[in-house]
């Protein structure tokens, strides 16, 4: 769902062709017939943008189905590795009581530091937590700050810690999870999934009855996904679904279970992990923020550690990343730096810069690796670009973000004059893939090492190389500096340049190894010795490292694991823990110690993964000499648990970190050890997810007509003109368009448009549409025709197919259409850019745009 995984991400789906040769069942759910669906098992017509409304059908068949009230498999693993038994505050009201929201709902002013955060509401979560006893006596979170206490930070973090929460194990307490989930999805019947989904309630069925005859102790489901689960304004809450769904059938930390994302990059992975987002820093902690209580370190520890999971070694992680930030400068004494540490003013997310950017507020732009020109709402945000003093562009070629000043269409159009355009644009020519040292990290959170195959052109230069030379200057401009604000680029640690025996592959190249190394981490006082895991990190400042959840990648300078290419030998299993490395701690599948029952043993003969040997002997402690009792977690991947914790292993009375869960608690990065079916915290949207709208529909909300769409999810530059929306079955954008990616082309094109094997391949830019709706507006196959959207309009060639067709939503004949958005004016290749029909609308949680599921119309040109 959400994936067409067979054109968009072809090498990886060699995996499940493989699967279905073994016998495994191919199930493709998507509003177009594709080559996935045209090997898959069985396909399922969806309308674009309906996937929580059949998921929580899937949850609503699955608790009422007979196969998993009597399976105890399911029972076992649901009340014990997942929230189920949990109670839940007595104030918290669901969407079936509050007709369409959750409790805690209320207005929203944008803050006027940052006036760009795009919110439509938000939601006071303090009656979504658990019912607790109170918290056990101690030291006061807030004098420990007052104090400036620690480090060690072990009392700050011990001071965090809630009381116990109460649980039904029975779960039939009509206030635990378990029973308000049953509740809240109780109206998601094949009936009600056949009116808003479109999708017939035979297919429906056949779906959920595969899901559950493929699940238990001897099988497992995966579900895979990619952007068309994403690019909603409740993207989150479909990944949530899935997942909850998933929890619910056991699969979750076992092998051939588990929610793939489908990353459609070598590295996107990798940009996210070592972040290329505004909202957090290295290893997913999030940045600090001048909306947030972050005012000093403790202060951001306080509200960041969660001290009941693996997050409790936060300030380990924290006080590593400042010490990789400013070396020597960042001591005990000022905090380690943070308070030259940037903080954030609200959401500097792709959409809310633009929309700052039209207003004037920002000016100037460096953009690498990214064609704007083409994306979001193109006419909104070149009409942005338009503002800027000055934009630096670095990339292979002359991109529509490095020329729309001359060549854009409003400029075509004589719409917009060159001479009016006050931005003074830098291109810096840049090497490819192929032509430096680095590494990727993959879907699979698979770090593989690539190794310089060939010298790029005249002055095309890396990335690393750019930002390398760009931070060296800055840290000249700023030395004689003596403002407070700039302290942090005086105090910047950068020493990247090659050392002995390293030869640059250009001139001014930094070293590839030394950035690998700053990642993984070293012991401060001795650089060279590297860290071998993120279990060796300190709050102290004795260990410097920038990204904690790679510390394990490179543990000594010629042992670079991310380079390995070992496979697992033919007919043994195994996990193929020598090829590449994977974070964290080269484990493969997460939470695998929900692959083992409570005591420890697998599941299953057949799907043995990480299993308890309780006959493992333990070396004695290097340092006190003692021997530990015998056991240990073992198996064919890194166990993701606590070595030697036994199963029946109980939590200490003061334990923070894993010291605080059991030995049958798996899910160690959650504060209570447990999956969550039920977010007490996290997600701003909502704790569970929610059949709302696009914030375009052709159709009112059928479980929830009070509340079409997400009550708090994002629009920008609302009632502007560059960015129109359309209401509610507007006769004038009658169709449901989504946007696709084609296996010839990447992205906006400008890595692929210009190469004419895959121009000659995929030539121009076209229109699927079914053949009822050509016929009905007298369109043949190659016809051109008009698209538009209250944005704007483009021309494209009519593909008419029977891939892509009319579905019965709420007694209403809903078409469907769907473009790929390839295309630009430059390249070998060009045709209009298919995101000016996008809208600047987007998910509160990450700010990604609704691009998979709006509203336009067509006409025959």
């Amino acid at each position: 769902m959400g994936s067409n995984m067979a054109e968009c991400h072809p090498v990886a789906f060699r995996w499940p062709l493989k699967a279905k040769l073994n016998g495994a069942k191919l199930i493709h759910v998507d509003p177009r017939f594709t080559r996935t669906s045209a090997v898959a098992d069985l396909h399922v017509p969806i309308r674009a943008g309906s996937d929580i409304a059949f998921l929580g059908g899937l949850i609503n068949y699955v608790v009422n189905s007979g196969r998993w009230n009597s399976d105890p498999f399911f029972k076992e693993f649901v009340v014990n590795y997942t929230n189920a038994a949990t109670i839940i505050n007595k104030d918290f009201k669901d969407t079936e009581e509050l007709e369409g929201v959750f409790s805690g709902l209320n207005t929203f002013s944008e803050p006027a530091s940052w006036p760009y955060n795009g919110n439509q509401g938000r939601y006071d979560p303090a009656s979504w937590g658990y019912e607790r006893d109170p918290k056990a006596p101690g030291p006061v979170t807030a004098d420990l700050i007052a104090r400036r206490a620690g480090p060690p930070f072990d009392d700050l973090v011990r001071s965090l810690k809630p009381g116990p929460a109460h649980k039904d194990p029975t779960l039939q307490n009509p206030q635990c999870v378990f029973q308000i989930l049953k509740r809240h999805f109780s109206r998601y019947t094949p009936e009600m999934v056949e009116q808003i989904c479109g999708s017939p309630k035979d297919k429906f069925i056949q779906v959920a009855e595969a899901l559950l005859a493929n699940s238990g102790r001897d099988r497992t489901s995966a579900f895979a996904y990619a952007v068309a689960w994403t690019q909603h304004t409740y993207g989150v809450q479909m990944i949530s679904c899935c997942a909850l769904l998933q929890l619910l059938l056991g699969n979750i930390g076992r092998p051939g279970a588990g929610v793939m994302a489908l990353r459609g990059h070598a590295a996107i992975q990798g940009s996210t992990d070592v972040p290329t987002l505004y909202h957090s820093i290295h290893g997913y902690m999030n940045a600090p923020s001048a909306l947030r209580p972050h005012e000093s370190l403790r202060a951001y520890m306080a509200a960041e550690t969660t001290p009941t999971s693996y997050y409790g070694n936060t300030p380990k992680f924290l006080v590593s990343y400042l010490k990789s930030m400013y070396g020597e400068a960042a001591t005990v004494e000022n905090d380690f730096g943070y308070d030259w540490h940037p903080k954030i003013l609200g959401d500097h997310s792709h959409i809310a810069s633009f929309s700052a950017m039209a207003d004037g507020k920002i000016k100037g732009m460096v953009c690498v690796g990214q064609n704007p020109a083409t994306s979001l709402n193109g006419g909104a945000t070149r009409g942005a670009l338009r503002q800027l003093k000055w934009l630096v562009v670095k990339d292979n070629w002359l991109t529509e973000t490095a020329t729309h000043w001359y060549l854009g269409p409003e400029v075509k159009s004589g719409a917009v004059k060159i001479g009016d355009i006050q931005t003074e644009v830098f291109f810096f020519p840049s090497t490819q893939i192929a032509e430096y040292d680095g590494s990727f990290t993959n879907t699979q959170r698979m770090l593989q090492w690539h190794s310089f195959a060939t010298k790029a052109p005249g002055d095309c230069r890396t990335d690393t190389w750019f930002y390398h030379n760009l931070a060296k200057r800055m840290k000249r401009l700023y030395a004689a500096s003596t403002a407070s604000r700039d302290q942090g680029w005086k105090n910047l640690l950068w020493e990247f340049d090659p050392g002995p025996g390293e030869t640059p592959l250009y001139p001014g190249e930094p070293s590839a190894r030394k950035i690998l190394r700053e990642i993984n981490g070293y012991v401060t006082a001795t650089p060279e010795q590297h860290l071998k895991g993120f279990g060796e990190l300190k709050d102290d400042g004795s260990t410097t490292c920038a990204s904690w959840i790679y510390c394990g990648a490179f543990p000594a300078w010629d042992q670079n694991l991310t380079a390995r290419r070992t496979p697992d030998p033919p007919g043994v299993p195994g996990a193929h823990l020598a090829w590449g490395w994977a974070w964290p701690a080269n484990r493969r599948v997460m939470y695998n110690r929900a692959s083992a029952d409570l005591k420890g043993n697998p599941w299953s003969e057949r799907k043995r993964w990480v299993w308890w040997d309780p006959t493992f002997v333990n070396p004695p402690d290097p340092k006190t000499g003692v021997k530990p009792p015998h056991g240990k977690w073992v198996g064919y991947d890194v166990p993701d648990f606590a070595a030697t914790k036994a199963p029946d292993a109980q939590p200490k009375p003061d334990g923070i970190g894993l010291d605080a869960l059991s030995g049958t608690q798996p899910f160690i990065m959650r504060a209570d050890g447990r999956g969550w079916l039920f977010v007490p915290a996290g997600l701003v949207d909502g704790p569970l997810p929610t059949h709302y709208e696009p914030h375009e529909s052709p159709v009112q909300n059928l479980l929830y007509p009070k509340h079409q769409m997400s009550p708090v999810h994002k629009v920008w530059a609302a009632g502007k003109p560059y960015n129109q929306l359309a209401v509610v079955g507007d006769p004038k954008f009658p169709y449901v368009i989504t946007t696709y990616r084609l296996t010839e082309h990447y992205l906006a094109g400008a890595m692929s448009r210009w190469l004419p094997w895959l121009s000659e391949l995929q030539p121009e830019l076209f229109i699927e549409m079914g053949k009822g709706l050509a016929q009905e507006k007298g369109i043949k196959n190659l016809d051109l025709v008009i698209i538009s959207s209250p944005r704007g309009h483009i021309r494209a060639k009519a593909l008419v197919t029977d891939r892509i067709g009319v579905l019965n939503v709420a007694g209403k004949q809903i078409h469907h259409v769907g473009m790929p958005w390839h295309w630009g004016w430059m390249g070998l290749s060009t045709g209009d850019v298919v995101n000016d029909l996008t809208s600047w609308v987007g998910d509160p949680n990450v700010s990604i745009h609704e691009g998979k599921a709006f509203v336009c119309n067509v006409e025959r040109a």
